[in-house]
């Protein structure tokens, strides 16, 4: 009875009434629920932690920022069905905020245009080294066609691409970048593709800061994972295949797509490459020993750097070598005496 009294007792405010509406329209920033609602940031975040302790708003920290989500109180779904009502989603107020969270949507979607104007020449000079991305995207989701994707895992998402290829046969989505400019960046690009599309791609992904070194991701919790363009950052890839490893479920799928050995030290210099590309039988090797057994491997030739597709598939058997578990460590071990 506590927990139903707590729930409309946070909802008889009119603030926070309209932050939940405007919660199941996006997630959104502190900053910009305060732009929204015209009321200050302190104001604001008073009224979220009310939300928050009711389980109808959700907080989590990407950087400096604060995002805000629908919470876990399972009401949500049947309230959902007088929000959407013609009611409350067209009255007066729904209206107004409706009308500012266009402007948020403007704002992410410039934002975006001027981050992609800056870097254009940088990421030009890059793809102008291989295949079309067109190309390499054909033959991943050919890889990929008769694979069901489940819980999926985004690893390095950048700009969300990746989101957006795969995201519409997954049935959820775990966007992760280590750089939160890139997280915004991805949300006001997939809700774009939302509005072109009429997608649902941002209702069913969460975008989340992490490191793919400490995936903050539980055990065992996603089916597939994409890692496309952002292993040759990792100063220890071995060690982020076997984090892979472990977040991934018994049978489920890797699919890693990278560059095959090459000598373009400018890569190492200019971009922050730590790795010059992969040979198949280092990528093989370290594969097996995260238990992640290469099944398929696909070579796209055609341009100064060679693009290459390996995918693996979790092994269903458990281990019977005597020092398996210690993996983790030996990995630990490793990164120490190569400091």
């Amino acid at each position: 009875m506590d927990h139903i009294l707590n729930i409309f007792r946070a909802l008889a405010d009119p603030t926070r009434l309209r932050i939940v509406l405007l919660l199941q329209k996006m997630e959104l920033a502190v900053g910009e629920l305060a732009q929204i609602l015209d009321q200050s940031q302190p104001r604001i975040s008073r009224h979220i932690r009310i939300l928050d302790e009711a389980g109808l708003a959700e907080r989590r920290k990407e950087g400096s920022w604060v995002f805000l989500k629908p919470g876990p109180a399972s009401e949500l779904e049947i309230l959902g069905r007088i929000f959407r009502s013609d009611k409350v989603a067209k009255s007066e107020q729904a209206m107004q905020d409706q009308a500012q969270l266009s402007l948020v949507r403007k704002a992410r979607a410039d934002m975006a245009e001027r981050y992609f104007s800056a870097h254009a020449e940088e990421w030009d000079a890059i793809r102008s080294l291989h295949l079309p991305e067109e190309e390499v995207e054909r033959a991943m989701l050919a890889l990929l066609r008769d694979t069901q994707l489940g819980n999926m895992l985004d690893v390095g998402t950048g700009t969300g691409r990746m989101v957006e290829l795969f995201g519409p046969s997954a049935q959820s989505v775990i966007a992760l970048d280590k750089s939160p400019e890139m997280l915004r960046l991805a949300r006001a690009k997939l809700l774009e593709s939302e509005t072109e599309n009429g997608s649902k791609l941002i209702k069913k992904t969460e975008l989340k800061q992490g490191d793919f070194n400490q995936l903050p991701v539980a055990d065992g919790a996603v089916d597939s994972i994409i890692v496309h363009q952002v292993l040759h950052y990792a100063q220890h890839p071995e060690a982020v295949l076997a984090e892979l490893s472990r977040v991934l479920k018994p049978g489920g799928t890797v699919l890693i797509a990278d560059f095959a050995a090459h000598d373009r030290e400018d890569l190492r210099s200019e971009h922050a490459h730590a790795r010059l590309g992969f040979s198949d039988d280092s990528m093989k090797r370290w594969l097996a020993a995260a238990k992640l057994p290469l099944i398929q491997t696909r070579t796209l030739d055609g341009g100064e750097l060679t693009v290459k597709i390996w995918v693996a598939r979790k092994s269903t058997i458990p281990s019977l070598h005597p020092n398996a578990g210690n993996l983790a460590s030996d990995i630990e071990n490793l990164k120490r005496a190569t400091a």
